[in-house]
C-alpha cells in the first residue's frame, strides 16, 4: 500500500495549479490530505472519482475557509470515522480516520501555535491527542497517522535549529511530545530509513524560503511499531508545487 500525505494549503487552490496531474502521476492507493479549506460543495469532488479514487472522505471546520482534512482512497475502508469525539478537536476539521482490514490510516493537522492562545490550544490538543491514540491503538493496533504535525523532532529537522529554538514548532515542549508520542508506539518511518538524510517538508512564503531550502520538516508518517517492519519505502516528494508543503510518501508491503 503506497500512502501519501499532502497539506494542500487549500483543495481549491491546489486543483487551479494543476494538482490533478500530478495525482495521477504519483498514483497513490491513498491519499491523506490536511488544510483542505473548503466543503465538499465548493469543489467537483468526481475529478478525482475519475483518477481512480472513488472513496473519498471529507471532513471540513465548522469555520470556512479554515483547517479541514480528508482521505482519498482506490478501494472502500470497511468503516470511515470522522473526528475525534473531543468537541473543541472537532470543531476545527483536524482527524479523519479510514479502516481497512490490515491497516487503519489517519488523515492528521495538528495547530500551529503561531501566538499565546494558540499555542496553548496546540499544547492542550497534543495532550488530548496522545491520550486519545493510547486508546485508540487498543482497538487499531496497525495504525498509520499521517499528517501535517507542526513539529520538528530533532536539529536535523530544521534549517536553522539554534535560531529558531524558541519558535513555535520546535519549542522544546513540543519536540519533547513528539518524541514521547513515537515512544508511546510509533515509528518516524522517513527518519527509520533515512536516519542521516536532510530534507524538509515545509518552507515560508517568505524571504524566497522554499528556493534557499529553508525548509523545516513537520509532516510525517507516523507507522505504529507492529508495522515497522513493513516499511519498504519513506520519501519527500519535494518535486511537488502546490502549497507550502510538498507531500510525503510511505510504502507498506506484505500487509
Amino acid at each position: 500500500m503506497v500512502i501519501i500525505s499532502y497539506n494542500v494549503n487549500g483543495i481549491r487552490a491546489a486543483l487551479r495549479k494543476d494538482f490533478l496531474t500530478w495525482l495521477s502521476h504519483a498514483n497513490p492507493d491513498v491519499i491523506c490530505l490536511q488544510e483542505i479549506k473548503a466543503t465538499p460543495d465548493q469543489f467537483d469532488e468526481t475529478v478525482f472519482h475519475e483518477l481512480g479514487y472513488p472513496y473519498c472522505y471529507w471532513y471540513p471546520a465548522q469555520k470556512k475557509g479554515y483547517s479541514g482534512v480528508a482521505i482519498l482512497s482506490k478501494r472502500e475502508p470497511k468503516n470511515i470515522s470522522y473526528g475525534t469525539g473531543i468537541g473543541y478537536m472537532d470543531a476545527e476539521g483536524r482527524n479523519i480516520r479510514v479502516d481497512f482490514e490490515e491497516v487503519s490510516v489517519m488523515s492528521l493537522y495538528l495547530p500551529s501555535g503561531t501566538n499565546i492562545n494558540r499555542l496553548e490550544f496546540k499544547l492542550e490538543y497534543m495532550a488530548d491527542f496522545q491520550h486519545y491514540i493510547n486508546e485508540l491503538k487498543a482497538d487499531y493496533p496497525n495504525l498509520v497517522i499521517c499528517g501535517d504535525y507542526n513539529i520538528c523532532h530533532e536539529a536535523i529537522d530544521i534549517h536553522d535549529p539554534v535560531r529558531l529554538k524558541n519558535t513555535s514548532g520546535f519549542l522544546p515542549v513540543e519536540r519533547e511530545w513528539i518524541g514521547n508520542f513515537i515512544d508511546s508506539g510509533f515509528v518516524d518511518s522517513f527518519r527509520y530509513l533515512n536516519d542521516e538524510k536532510v530534507q524538509y517538508s515545509w518552507w515560508s512564503y517568505r524571504a524566497n524560503a522554499r528556493a534557499n531550502n529553508k525548509g523545516w520538516r513537520i509532516d510525517y508518517h507516523m507507522v505504529s511499531q507492529p508495522l515497522q517492519e513493513n516499511i519498504k519505502r519513506a520519501v519527500i516528494l519535494q518535486e511537488a508545487h502546490h502549497s507550502d508543503h510538498c507531500p510525503i510518501l510511505v510504502e507498506l508491503t506484505d500487509l
